[in-house]
């Protein structure tokens, strides 16, 4: 299942938008809006924010689109992504603007933060092994060993993001609040196999991953 499951997701990256090359100086010109929450360098101080430091160009213009979509005023519930308080932010950047941003935003280094060392154990044994008995494959499959993700893939990269806001987006997957994955429901069908528990394990050895 999991030759299977990464052929799908190697799919999904490889055939997402093409776009145009981002200049990472004009983008942290533009970046100066995003400072206020996401840190001047992308390594914003409040866990629910995320680090946009060091994330995979392809990524986060996918994102960027994603969100301009579904958090324009007035968009349909199943537009893109919604983030509310990303509400009308990025309705006047262009497609070139967004392709500066996250050019910019991936030339920075990530801060990597810590684990607690009570959820280790467990953290390291999802990122690494999986659920097996539930068909869950290996977060290592797509995002590295060292959380570094798959940039020409367009797969996040993990390590070092925050936990709270790690735990927030495998729960919106979960819920299904968060449907961004592509057709293939990929994400949506891993975190169907966690707990709050595995959840909170997990998010918290990813935030001490690098």
């Amino acid at each position: 299942m999991n030759k299977v499951l990464v052929s799908l997701l190697l799919t999904l990256g490889i055939t997402g938008m093409a776009h145009a090359a981002g200049d990472p100086a004009a983008g942290q010109a533009k970046a100066a809006v995003c400072g206020a929450c996401h840190g001047p360098d992308g390594n914003s101080v409040a866990p629910n924010f995320p680090k946009l430091a060091g994330q995979g160009e392809r990524y986060l213009l996918k994102q960027l689109h994603d969100i301009k979509a579904g958090s324009a005023p007035g968009a349909p519930a199943d537009a893109g992504r919604l983030v509310p308080e990303m509400t009308g932010i990025l309705s006047p950047y262009s497609d070139q603007d967004l392709a500066d941003l996250a050019a910019y935003f991936a030339s920075q280094e990530m801060s990597i933060g810590q684990a607690d060392p009570a959820l280790v154990d467990q953290g390291e044994a999802l990122f690494r092994g999986g659920k097996v008995e539930l068909g869950m494959p290996a977060c290592t499959g797509c995002h590295a060993p060292d959380g570094e993700g798959n940039e020409p893939a367009g797969f996040p990269r993990l390590g070092g993001q925050h936990a709270a806001y790690v735990a927030k987006q495998l729960t919106d997957f979960r819920e299904g609040v968060r449907a961004n994955d592509g057709d293939t429901m990929v994400m949506r069908t891993i975190a169907s196999k966690l707990s709050n528990k595995d959840i909170q394990a997990l998010s918290s050895y990813i935030q001490g991953l690098h």
